[in-house]
């Protein structure tokens, strides 16, 4: 069965389509990085205008040559509503076009299945204006895609990091999901980017400082770990605080200085420490063996080659999604319709977004 995914839950357009949820045979994504850049932050307006000019020419090529498709699937939130209502809109069209089924996932469902995907013959093009992203930045096989020889095995603990999320699921079966924790104010990725922005070192926060971390010492400055013992939930808006008043209290200089390389590997260690040992301690909770990650905080080299190296220890199984589909894209809603077609017992062809739509199980 060929699912055609569409996400446009933020910035970026993206359409793919893929194989019985696992084989990746178009994936296609229109970033608005450049755009958004400026102004150091997502504006939502411009988001739902330039998904509107991509979203034909995106899908267009997403679905060249990749066949039959038999059911479109796509985001409906939680999102920008703006954003979010040019892709269901589009998918709803299709979907009454070409006569198939249609069916709705929630974003954060959607990262927890970018780790089923296996990236097969890639259909990459150029849009009209603004480039697809195409090419992912060199690293070492670990750092790319790292999933032990058991693959992803039910349960499982879904750590799921990004700007908008910090969630930690226990997924008992497909579509069986329970919130164990969430951030109580800034998602970790939203905390790198305001801490970035705030030395000055540009947006997105999160590749910037984890390539000056590499450069600082993570002991230089001990930074408070808000592990808030006694509840799963997160919460690093007190972290972002801790940076900030750091900075003003010794007038540290921007840019990529030697006392900025220590704040931002001083700061991305109490963020790896905190996101690792809750994670761990819930393992151990649970009694399970099987964790994954996902989302776009989850490309981070230092919070990747941590927990390969604690599962390793451990005797735990680790997954993490190869670098492409860390971020948006829509191979992973498309692997997230196919398994809620094959196993939900109740779905629903009316498709509306909802922009701070929870997480639920299937039935």
């Amino acid at each position: 069965m060929r699912i055609l995914g569409i996400e446009t839950s933020c910035d970026d357009t993206s359409s793919a389509v893929v194989e019985n949820g696992t084989t990746v045979l178009s994936n296609v994504v229109s970033s608005q990085i450049k755009i958004h850049k400026k102004y150091k932050g997502i504006v939502p307006e411009l988001a739902s205008r330039h998904h509107l000019e991509n979203i034909n020419y995106v899908v267009e090529k997403a679905l060249s040559g990749s066949g039959k498709i038999d059911a479109v699937a796509v985001t409906v939130g939680p999102g920008l509503i703006g954003s979010l209502l040019i892709g269901t809109t589009t998918a709803q069209a299709i979907s009454e076009i070409m006569r198939i089924p249609i069916v709705g996932i929630n974003h954060i469902e959607g990262h927890i299945f970018s780790n089923y995907p296996k990236p097969g013959k890639f259909a990459y093009g150029k849009p009209k204006v603004y480039p697809v992203r195409s090419k992912m930045p060199k690293a070492s096989a670990d750092a790319q895609s790292y999933r032990t020889s058991n693959g992803v095995k039910f349960p499982y603990l879904a750590l799921i990091i990004s700007g908008g999320h910090t969630d930690l699921i226990l997924v008992e079966r497909f579509g069986r999901y329970k919130i164990l924790g969430r951030t109580r104010d800034d998602a970790v990725g939203e905390v790198f980017d305001k801490v970035a922005k705030y030395l000055d070192l540009g947006y997105p926060g999160g590749p910037v400082i984890d390539k000056l971390a590499k450069k600082g010492d993570a002991s230089k400055i001990k930074f408070p770990r808000p592990y808030m013992p006694g509840t799963w939930d997160f919460s690093f808006s007190g972290l972002k605080t801790a940076v900030i008043n750091y900075a003003d209290r010794f007038k540290i200089p921007h840019k990529s200085s030697p006392a900025v390389c220590d704040i931002c590997a001083s700061f991305q260690q109490a963020c790896v420490d905190v996101l690792v040992r809750k994670t761990l301690l819930a393992v151990r909770s649970f009694g399970i063996k099987n964790v994954i990650l996902g989302g776009g905080v989850s490309s981070n080299s230092q919070i990747r080659s941590v927990f390969i190296e604690k599962g390793k220890d451990e005797n735990i199984n680790i997954s993490m999604p190869p670098f492409e589909f860390c971020t948006d894209n829509a191979a992973m809603i498309a692997s997230a319709g196919y398994f809620k077609l094959k196993y939900s017992k109740v779905l629903n062809g009316i498709i509306n977004p909802l922009p701070n739509l929870e997480l639920k199980n299937w039935d």
